[in-house]
Order: structure tokens, then C-alpha cells, then sequence
């Protein structure tokens, strides 16, 4: 063959190559003018009805036919790496797409990931310009791609790391450094958009300033997310958005019930306030691209619980909510119980360890199903656990149970999931106060002087933790030492008293080991009671003591933390 033609052939095989390699991938453009952009895939139109992603990828096979037959083309995620092919690849099999993020320190809000300089860390930025253009490289051309997205909740998140005219530069630095990912992006892969989405419109004056390579903005929103339209309209911006996070009102937003714990709202109205995000989004047409509602996770925890759509499997009403929202077929649904009304006894006034709680429900099953309960306890606003905990329940008919109190004292979340046998639930919730058990006889240390070897100072934890808040006779407030042993907390009763009972409530943080000591003179001390093997929670202590000042000395701590008492009683 002549040379010539030789290396006409070859080229037309190039050419083929690369047309059979850009043809796997498709081209997504933000296409119109200003106010009047919409989103194309191959050239026709797309609006982003989606949800973000919660299983592993891993498991994408597994749930993404559920995802497709809720009406949802689009799922988020917040990482992408070597393990997100499997997700590409299932979302692409149920003409499903992703919009696949990229995790910028601190993402998240309040410094989650650390802290980083942007204006001074070359070495972070450096990594980070070489390790997102790669996995976009890896994927770009896999049908499951709809767009990427750098960063989550940084710009807002950075107040946790910087204050003032730090904190200005700081924001500028970090999205001046979200356009240069999007410039190295483009460059790999001119075929997908590129965004970047914060907690909330007031990062898009940065973006607006400092980071035009992006082809359009996001941002997570929950009870806000019908002023995003007014927001956009008076920032005057350029640019179309899409909402990467939304949904009912979160914790953040609600009032504080009684007991001073967030007020969840009924599923009902965690189900209604996806119906408003989404008619919120449409009603912005042109401007807004869609959304990608939070959350289709299975977690049946404390946050799993408030927002996922099918935590531990089970549909919830949100489920049906965001299926009917983006035009999925529900006319052969089965659905979920439907919990109007819940109430919990003792909730406010406080329930003794280990005494009887009474939980009432009102429910209902619209197609007649028979419903099954479970009551759950989350001690999260006392230690940070997030796990729900069942409790041994008696069913006495008619959504009226009753179990018995945790044995720690603090606020709990009460938690009842109804199930009617088909994969659906319905949760409701609200908090209930639990207090030690009241002792025989009267509390001679209550509101008497107290001191410390050591207490905590720093704000963290609702600290100053000084001793007199461990006789002030509330269980909300405590003393908390210094993190080493041995520690104490001594009171003053104003004169020589006997007593015969003792009553230590302890924090998360306990004694492993303690000796309750009188004394005369504070100086010189008896031991009345040694403990060895103490576990926390409540220490009830018959124990016959005479003294005018009586001390808890603790010498092994529980845990890697101080020592920490909500109350110290001493009872005649």
C-alpha cells in the first residue's frame, strides 16, 4: 500500500476510535440565554428530577430498577473514586444519571474534613487539581454521567475555621480554587457540566465573583427553598442552578420542643414539604434545572429517620411523596400507615429510671392493612448517639404501648414505627425527660456551697461545668473535671449532718472508681464508701455517714474524658 494511503487509513481508523469512544458518553450542555437556560442531554431537553444517593455504590445494582421506577433520572453523591464505577454503570443501565461530586475540606458545614488555607496550602490544592481531573477522565465517557460537582457546603463551612476579614479571604481563596478545578475539568472533558453547590445563596456572590468557569450554581436547601427564586432574581445573576439537597425542614430549622430537643415534624409533613420543595423548583422555570431531593438512604438511625426515604427498607409516605413529585406510577401502591397523633406520659414532668412510660398513637392504614409497632429510644441529645435503640414493648391495642425508661438519666427521643406488612412504615416521635429515682428523705447538699479539685471552662458541651452545678438540683446542668485522675467534688452542708444515703447521677463521662469521704474541717477525711466497679448512669448508695462536708473523690475515670455529675445528693 502507498505511504499515502497508509496513513489515510490510519487516520480514518483515529477517527473511528474516537468516535466510537465519545459516542459511550453522552453530551450534556446548558444551553438559552439568560432566564431562559435549560439543561440538554444529546441535544434534548433534560430537567433534573433526582434524588442523592445513600447506598454504596457497591449496591447500586441492587436499588437503582427502585430509583428508576419512582419517576428519578438523576442521583448525587458527594465522591468520586475507583468505587464509584458499579454506580456509573447500574444508574446508566436504568437510564439513570449521576451527578458526581468531588469532597473539598471542610465540606459538610461546621468544619467537617478540616481546615484548610486556601490562600497559603499549594500542596492541598495541588492534590486536589491532580486527583479530580483524573477520575473525570476515568468516567467521562461512561452514559451514567450527567455533570460534576466540586465541593458541598464549603463556603459556608469555612466560618467554622476563620472569622472575619480571615474569613473573606478565605471564601474568595476557596472558590477562586473551585474555577480552577472547573477549568482543568473542562479541559478533560468538555462534554459535561461542571457546578459546585454550598449550604446556602449566600455562597453564590463568591461564585458570581470569583468562579465564572462554572457552567451553572447549586445549593442545598431545605425549609428555604422557596425564597431561592426571590434570592437569584436580586443577586442579579447570570448563571442557572440547580438544588442538590432539599426536602422537609431539618433540625436546624425547627423550634425546640418542651424539653428543649428539635420538634420533628410527622412524616405527613415530612412528605408534604417534599411535595412544596419540588413545586418550588418547577415554579422557577428557566432558571431552575431541578433538583436532587435528600434522600434515598436506608439508615435507621436518629438522621436516617428524619430524612431517608426508605430507612431499614421500609417506603415511608416521603417515598410516595417524591414517586408521585416526579411522575412515577402509584396507582397499584400499596402505602404506608398514616400516624396522626402521638403522645408520651411523663414526657415533660420526667419518668424515673426504669419506670413504666406509656407511648399513645392514633394510625390508621389507608388500604386496611393490620399495623405492627415498635418503640425505639435515641439518646443522641445526651451522649451523640445516633443509634435507635428498641425497647421491650407491651401492645395493648389501638397504638397504645408501654416499655419501661432508659437507665440514664437526660432527654430521649421516643421513636414508634408502624408497619403494615407490605415494605412500608411510618415513624413518629417526641422527646421524654428522664430523672433519677427521688431517695427516701431529704437532699441536705441540695443548693449548699460546692467546689472542685478541677472544673471545666471551655464552651463546648454547654460548659462552665463548675461543682455547684452538681447540687443545683438540676439534671440538665453538671460538673465536669479536668481529663486526669484523681478529681473530686466536695459540698458543705454548714454544720455536722448524718446521713444515710447518697446519690450519684453521672455523665457519659463516669467514675470507674470513687470513695465517698465525710469531713469536719475539709481538711481531713474519712472514707465511708469505696466503689470499684462502678458503670455510670445512676449510683443509688445506702451508706451511713456524719460529717459537715462530704466528697466524691474519684480515682479511675470511666472513660478518656473527666469525671462528670449531673447530681450529687446526699440524702438523712
Amino acid at each position: 500500500m502507498p505511504l499515502a494511503a497508509a496513513d489515510l487509513l490510519a487516520g480514518a481508523l483515529v477517527g473511528l476510535r474516537a468516535q466510537a469512544a465519545h459516542a459511550a458518553g453522552d453530551v450534556v450542555k446548558v444551553t438559552g440565554s439568560q432566564g431562559n437556560w435549560q439543561l440538554t442531554v444529546n441535544g434534548s431537553p433534560y430537567q433534573i428530577k433526582g434524588l442523592t444517593w445513600g447506598p454504596s455504590a457497591a449496591d447500586a445494582a441492587k436499588y437503582m430498577p427502585d430509583v428508576a421506577s419512582m419517576g428519578v433520572n438523576t442521583v448525587r453523591t458527594w465522591g468520586t473514586d475507583a468505587t464509584s464505577a458499579p454506580l456509573f454503570d447500574a444508574a446508566a443501565a436504568n437510564g439513570v444519571k449521576v451527578i458526581a461530586g468531588f469532597w473539598l475540606q471542610p465540606g459538610g458545614g461546621p468544619g467537617s474534613g478540616g481546615c484548610v488555607n486556601y490562600l497559603t496550602d499549594t500542596s492541598y490544592k495541588n492534590d486536589m487539581l491532580a486527583e479530580f481531573p483524573k477520575w473525570v477522565d476515568t468516567y467521562k465517557d461512561n452514559p451514567g454521567v450527567l455533570m460534576w460537582n466540586v465541593g458541598n457546603e464549603s463556603v459556608l463551612g469555612l466560618q467554622n475555621c476563620y472569622s472575619g476579614a480571615e474569613l473573606e479571604s478565605q471564601r474568595d481563596a476557596y472558590t477562586t480554587f473551585v474555577n480552577d478545578i472547573a477549568k482543568k475539568i473542562h479541559q478533560v472533558d468538555p462534554n459535561h457540566p461542571v457546578t459546585s453547590t454550598d449550604a446556602w445563596t449566600g455562597a453564590w456572590p463568591y461564585y458570581k465573583k470569583n468562579a465564572p468557569d462554572l457552567d451553572l450554581y447549586a445549593v442545598n436547601s431545605y425549609n428555604d427553598v422557596c425564597n431561592i427564586k426571590s434570592t437569584w432574581e436580586q443577586g442579579g445573576y447570570t448563571k442557572p442552578y440547580i438544588v442538590t439537597e432539599t426536602g422537609p425542614a431539618g433540625e436546624w430549622e425547627v423550634p425546640d420542643d418542651a424539653n428543649g430537643v428539635p420538634d420533628e415534624p410527622t412524616d405527613q409533613q415530612k412528605a408534604e414539604g417534599y411535595t412544596k420543595a419540588w413545586n418550588c423548583v418547577t415554579a422557577h422555570q428557566g432558571v431552575a434545572l431541578g433538583a436532587t431531593m435528600f434522600h434515598y438512604g436506608t439508615e435507621d438511625d436518629l438522621g436516617g429517620v428524619w430524612f431517608n426515604l426508605l430507612p431499614d427498607g421500609l417506603k415511608r409516605p416521603s417515598y410516595y411523596a417524591v414517586k408521585k413529585a416526579y411522575g412515577g406510577d402509584t396507582s397499584h401502591d400499596n402505602t404506608p400507615p398514616d400516624i396522626t397523633d402521638m403522645t408520651v406520659s411523663g414526657a415533660t414532668q420526667g419518668v424515673e429510671t426504669g419506670g413504666e412510660v406509656t407511648v399513645s398513637t392514633r394510625t390508621t392504614d389507608p388500604d386496611g392493612d393490620p399495623v405492627a409497632y415498635q418503640v425505639l429510644f435515641s439518646s443522641n441529645y445526651i451522649d451523640q448517639n445516633n443509634a435507635l435503640v428498641p425497647a421491650d414493648a407491651t401492645d395493648h391495642g389501638n397504638g397504645t404501648l408501654t416499655v419501661e425508661a432508659p437507665d440514664k438519666v437526660g432527654v430521649y427521643k421516643v421513636y414508634v414505627k408502624a408497619t403494615d406488612g407490605h415494605g412500608n412504615a411510618s415513624f413518629a416521635a417526641k422527646s421524654l425527660k428522664v430523672v433519677a429515682p427521688k431517695p427516701a428523705g431529704t437532699n441536705v447538699a441540695l443548693g449548699k456551697p460546692a467546689t472542685a479539685s478541677s472544673f471545666q471552662t471551655d464552651p463546648t458541651g454547654g460548659c462552665p461545668c463548675t461543682a455547684a452545678d452538681a447540687v443545683d438540683g438540676n439534671a440538665a446542668t453538671r460538673w465536669s473535671s479536668d481529663w486526669s485522675d484523681p478529681q473530686w467534688l466536695q459540698v458543705d452542708l454548714g454544720a455536722s449532718t448524718s446521713f444515710h444515703h447518697v446519690q450519684l447521677s453521672w455523665e457519659a463521662a463516669y467514675a470507674k472508681a470513687y470513695e465517698i469521704q465525710t469531713s469536719q474541717d475539709g481538711q481531713n477525711w474519712t472514707t465511708v464508701k469505696s466503689v470499684t466497679d462502678g458503670n455510670g448512669n445512676i449510683d443509688d448508695i445506702d451508706v451511713d455517714g456524719t460529717g459537715r462536708y462530704v466528697r466524691v473523690n474519684g480515682t479511675a475515670r470511666g472513660t478518656g474524658y473527666g469525671y462528670s455529675l449531673y447530681e450529687f445528693g446526699v440524702y438523712s
